[in-house]
C-alpha cells in the first residue's frame, strides 16, 4: 500500500512505517503531522484511489527529527567583466514518520 501526498507543493510517494524528508513543518519532535492534501492510494488488492476516494484516507505522520539539507551553491556570472556573485543555501527539512488508514 502506498499513497501520494501533497505538501511544501511538491508530491510525494509514501509507504507506512517509511521515513520520509520533508520541507520544515511546525511542531516539535515526537509531535503528530495530518496531511490533508491526499492526490492517490494504491490499496494492498492492487486497487487505484483516487479524487473524492483518495481524500477518504487519512495520513497521519510523527515528527522525528528536524534537519537541514545539503548546501548548495547559486552563482551569477558575467564573462567580459567583474560580475561574479556567489551565495548559498541550505533548505530546513523535517523526517516524518508515516502512517496510512483508509476508512
Amino acid at each position: 500500500m502506498y499513497a501520494v501526498i501533497r505538501s511544501g507543493g511538491k508530491q510525494y510517494r509514501v509507504a507506512p512505517g517509511e521515513t520520509i524528508e520533508i520541507e520544515r513543518l511546525e511542531g516539535k519532535v515526537g509531535g503528530k503531522v495530518t496531511f490533508d492534501d491526499i492526490v492517490a492510494v494504491r490499496t494492498d488488492d492492487k486497487k487505484f484511489l483516487g479524487g473524492e476516494q483518495a481524500g477518504k484516507a487519512k495520513v497521519t505522520g510523527k515528527i522525528v527529527r528536524h534537519v537541514r539539507g545539503p548546501k548548495l551553491k547559486v552563482l551569477k556570472f558575467k564573462t567580459g567583466g567583474q560580475y561574479k556573485i556567489q551565495r548559498g543555501h541550505r533548505q530546513g527539512l523535517t523526517a516524518v514518520e508515516v502512517d496510512i488508514q483508509l476508512s
